[in-house]
């Protein structure tokens, strides 16, 4: 807390702006210089804010990142602005002029709410997290549009707001927690919370269970860039029980339409490999249909089809050639076709890509992806290139 208040002083601000672009390297002989002229404390919090808005520029951007305050927890758990930009859209869409945002951390989604127009009610109980969320709201000059309030969110009445975001704590002493009822609060109470409220989005892991997700809720799963981010059970939205999932940029979003598994089929000549959050939302079948393929194995979400569709769901590679597993014959397939720059993709082989690497030893000019997986039940490689 000391720290944040030095920083929003005037010289905190203005050390802030000295020290922006100091590289590691440099840190020692910077924080010598500069506590000749400033108390050494205000110098390590400078420095050490620094280095936390420089990791913060992947999930933010330059700009904001130059701007707000960050906490170590703050920059590793808050949600990307791309996705929380788009969260934000979709509860504008759904009508929702004002939300109250439990569990706001350090304030990332408040400030993509408030940038889509809506009034934010931003809760934490953490007196440093919630004075940083607040900071942040004032340096990005959304404070009019933002109410911050330290206080245990389950005591928070969310009554008169249009819908409720919950973000629950999903790290504990040991690190990342995957039990739904070992957040922080527990997923029952964000969804019993939810219920009260015309809408709601609860943000959780992209691993969570199927089996958990309410049936009231509709599920749907976010990916950036092709990284999984999160899922979000919606509700209000008139479509429980629906499952979408969303790629960003775009964006573009895929919804279940409750197809069987698709059937297992020969090696054709193209390979679809989904998008990791169609994978987490079952929606393999969707895009099976959408290319005309079927599977290479019942249990592998690799989709195999005769033909080029191009899909933005998956990633397409022209398959050149299928082979069971064996290093030797990789190998001496790889030097004859002059192979230097090997991409190795997995799934269901318990082969290291790097491992992979280092047996076959790739030299040449040209480049090949390697599939590692099973078809039919058994290891195979499965060697193309991109397709289109």
């Amino acid at each position: 807390m000391n720290d944040l208040a030095l920083l929003l002083t005037p010289e905190g601000r203005a050390l802030l702006d000295e020290v922006r672009d100091t590289e590691p390297a440099q840190e020692l002989a910077v924080a010598t210089r500069l506590r000749r002229e400033h108390p050494a404390e205000l110098v390590s919090a400078a420095l050490g804010q620094a280095r936390l808005r420089q990791r913060a520029v992947a999930k933010f951007g330059a700009e904001d990142a130059g701007r707000m305050f960050f906490t170590p927890n703050g920059v590793e758990q808050s949600t990307r602005a791309s996705v929380a930009a788009y969260r934000a859209r979709r509860l504008r869409e759904l009508g929702v002029a004002s939300v109250a945002d439990l569990c706001c951390g350090i304030g990332g989604d408040a400030v993509a709410m408030a940038r889509a127009g809506i009034r934010v009610l931003a809760v934490d109980r953490d007196p440093l997290t919630a004075a940083v969320a607040r900071a942040n709201a004032e340096a990005l000059g959304l404070a009019a549009l933002i109410e911050v309030r330290e206080a245990d969110v389950t005591e928070v009445d969310t009554a008169g707001y249009d819908a409720v975001f919950v973000d629950p704590a999903r790290r504990g002493g040991r690190g990342r927690v995957f039990d739904p009822e070992a957040y922080s609060p527990p997923l029952s109470w964000a969804v019993e919370t939810a219920l009260k409220a015309p809408r709601a989005a609860l943000k959780v892991a992209p691993g969570i269970p199927h089996e958990v997700v309410p049936d009231r809720a509709e599920a749907e799963w976010i990916s950036d860039g092709g990284d999984v981010k999160e899922a979000v059970l919606w509700f209000g939205t008139g479509a429980p029980g629906t499952v979408r999932a969303t790629l960003l940029p775009g964006p573009r979003t895929l919804v279940g339409r409750g197809l069987p598994d698709p059937g297992v089929r020969p090696v054709g000549r193209y390979l679809y490999e989904p998008d990791g959050a169609v994978i987490r939302a079952h929606l393999v079948a969707e895009v099976a249909e959408e290319v005309g393929g079927g599977l290479l194995d019942p249990t592998i979400a690799y989709v195999t089809a005769d033909a080029p569709r191009p899909t933005p769901y998956a990633s397409a590679y022209e398959i050149t050639d299928h082979l069971p597993f064996n290093v030797k014959k990789l190998k001496a397939l790889l030097r004859e076709r002059e192979v230097g720059t090997l991409t190795v993709k997995k799934r269901g082989s318990a082969v290291e890509p790097e491992e992979l690497r280092r047996k076959v030893r790739p030299q040449g000019p040209n480049a090949a992806t390697v599939f590692l997986t099973r078809v039919a039940g058994a290891p195979a490689m499965l060697i193309g290139r991109p397709s289109g």
